[in-house]
């Protein structure tokens, strides 16, 4: 019995690196069953900050970094970071107000209810990306990385095609999976005005200079929401960033009717929407 036990974790030493998690069924899926894991948890090898989650002990505290690099990778969760933190964490949204610190997920389904349980300053914001395009995007994972468990090692900066990008995370440089900068602004137009603000969407696209107008191109053609392709032509227009010229505008579907998005305001009469009076539609 001693040497089964020594040898499943040796096995878990080497295939759950240090500070990430996993979930029961990832457990029983590879042999560790309800009365094994209470022994780890016993003995100080395991972790439990929540009934059903693991992790090995770890130095520190844990990260929201590390818990979505956990869902991405090992437990094969399809989510990306988007919107808001996708573009704070690539260095377009310094200036926003941060406040109460939240994370975005998007993905086609809901992610783990123990997520917003695990006792960390973060709270994980959860979206419905079929709402907003057609089409999945590319996901990649651990496997597709060519990344090296045992030895923490892999490759650093594998480009996923598409509206996605990874981004290195940590001392291991474990693949965080983010919206590329165009996805996005579409995910954060998505939420306005509900839970974001004309104006620090209008200081955002400001400091928009160098998206791909080809990736934009593909993004409008994916995207079903009305409202954002016409904010997101609203806001382009009033900054006239270099790109904007390069757009297939005459192939964007802009719907039929007018939208209020605003009570009081006034009517933007190029893409039929009510936007506050400070914004008129000019630089």
């Amino acid at each position: 019995m001693t040497k089964r036990i020594s040898g499943k974790l040796n096995w878990l030493e080497q295939n759950l690196p240090e500070g990430l998690l996993v979930d029961a069924a990832w457990l029983s899926k590879h042999g560790y069953s309800t009365s094994l894991r209470s022994q780890y948890l016993t003995a100080g090898w395991l972790v439990q900050p929540v009934r059903g989650v693991y992790y090995r002990r770890l130095r520190g505290s844990l990260t929201w970094q590390q818990v979505v690099i956990s869902l991405q990778t090992i437990l094969g969760r399809t989510l990306t970071v988007g919107g808001r933190t996708a573009l704070e964490l690539q260095g377009y949204a310094h200036y926003l107000p941060t406040g109460t610190r939240e994370v975005h997920l998007y993905g086609p389904n809901h992610p783990p209810h123990w997520l917003n349980k695990l006792g960390l300053d973060t709270r994980f914001v959860d979206h419905n990306d079929k709402k907003l395009f057609r089409n999945e995007p590319i996901h990649r994972s651990l496997g597709h990385l060519n990344w090296n468990i045992k030895e923490a090692s892999g490759t650093k900066t594998d480009p996923i095609h598409g509206s996605l990008v990874t981004q290195p995370w940590g001392q291991w440089d474990w693949p965080l999976t983010l919206s590329a900068p165009e996805r996005a602004v579409f995910e954060m137009l998505d939420e306005l005005p509900a839970s974001e603000s004309f104006e620090q969407v209008d200081k955002l696209m400001e400091g928009l200079a160098n998206l791909s107008p080809r990736r934009l191109d593909k993004l409008l053609a994916d995207c079903k929401n009305v409202k954002v392709k016409r904010l997101f032509f609203f806001f382009a227009d009033r900054h006239q960033h270099a790109w904007l010229k390069r757009l297939n505008k005459k192939a964007v579907d802009f719907g039929e009717g007018k939208r209020m998005l605003v009570r009081g305001g006034r009517l933007d009469p190029v893409y039929r929407i009510t936007v506050p009076e400070a914004l008129d539609g000019l630089s």
